[in-house]
């Protein structure tokens, strides 16, 4: 059995799953804004299961942001407590154990790829489009990291090609540079775009509201996203040329993006002959605690 958990901002999760995927029991919890309530909680997780189940043989979570290589802190969270902490080990002393943390795309992306929509391809890229933009690269069901931990980060590449209205109508990223593929991608950088072009202040659940209500603004500004979109993830296909695109995250709901995105990425290709087919998730917002199940 493995236990996999999705350490997030405000809830953690915890599933437990057999060697072939099937799962066993499921837990959430909200996620305490401290340090230790945040190992607390995911200690109780585990507890509950191996009370009922018996020893689990791996425990895998994934968490925002990464642990550094040289020191084995976190870095780079959005739940800020954990940034500086040496989260690895002390999760192992209590629980007295190896444990395996990973960033939460790449564990989308290896759900996705072990027995999701990227099932039997030898790389895959997964993507995360939703309040955030990354990604995560798998090779052969193995998570690929890169030198610096970063592989995948795709969403902090510049949108190519960007025109004088694509600079004008956008915010800065929180990163501090401009034109990242977040800005234009993401659930909130899809509704800034609009809301500056049009003087609104929707979200992007109203403006897909209006695109279901054949709203002429509404399919333009998606149309336009399918093409940033496209534009963004034919930098990963012409350096990585993975066999698979799996999206993920809330924008990967709109069907809108899979009727036409496999046609509009082949013209932004070197190449052509382009057979890479972008895909959306099987498991949902369940790929992330499954992933982190199988890191191990």
């Amino acid at each position: 059995m493995k236990i996999g958990i999705d350490l997030g901002g405000t809830k953690t999760e915890g599933i437990l799953i057999k060697e072939d995927g099937k799962e066993l029991n499921r837990d959430r919890i909200s996620t305490e804004k401290n340090y230790k309530g945040t190992i607390d909680g995911i200690v109780s997780i585990v507890k509950k299961f191996e009370k009922q189940f018996g020893n689990a043989s791996s425990i895998g979570i994934g968490m925002p942001g990464a642990i550094a290589s040289d020191s084995a802190l976190v870095k780079n969270a959005n739940s800020i407590w954990l940034n500086g902490q040496p989260l690895k080990k002390d999760l192992q002393v209590v629980l007295d154990r190896e444990v395996t943390l990973e960033n939460d795309a790449n564990c989308f992306a290896l759900s996705e790829a072990v027995d999701g929509a990227g099932k039997g391809f030898p790389v895959v890229f997964g993507v995360i489009i939703g309040t955030g933009t990354g990604g995560g690269v798998v090779i052969n069901k193995k998570v690929f990291r890169g030198k610096n931990n970063i592989a995948g980060e795709w969403g902090h590449i510049s949108l190519p090609n960007r025109t004088k209205a694509e600079k004008k109508y956008v915010k800065k990223c929180y990163c501090g540079k401009d034109g990242c593929m977040e800005t234009y991608v993401s659930g909130p950088g899809f509704a800034n775009g609009f809301n500056l072009r049009h003087q609104e202040e929707f979200d992007s659940h109203k403006i897909l509201e209006k695109l279901k209500n054949h709203d002429q603004n509404a399919k333009n500004a998606v149309d336009q996203y399918v093409d940033h979109l496209a534009r963004g993830l034919s930098v990963v296909c012409n350096i990585l040329d993975p066999d698979i695109i799996v999206l993920g995250g809330g924008m990967s709901n709109i069907s809108y993006i899979y009727e036409n995105i496999n046609e509009c990425l082949k013209k932004y290709i070197f190449s052509n002959t382009f057979d890479t087919r972008v895909v959306k998730n099987i498991y949902g917002d369940s790929s992330g605690v499954r992933g982190a199940a199988w890191l191990s």
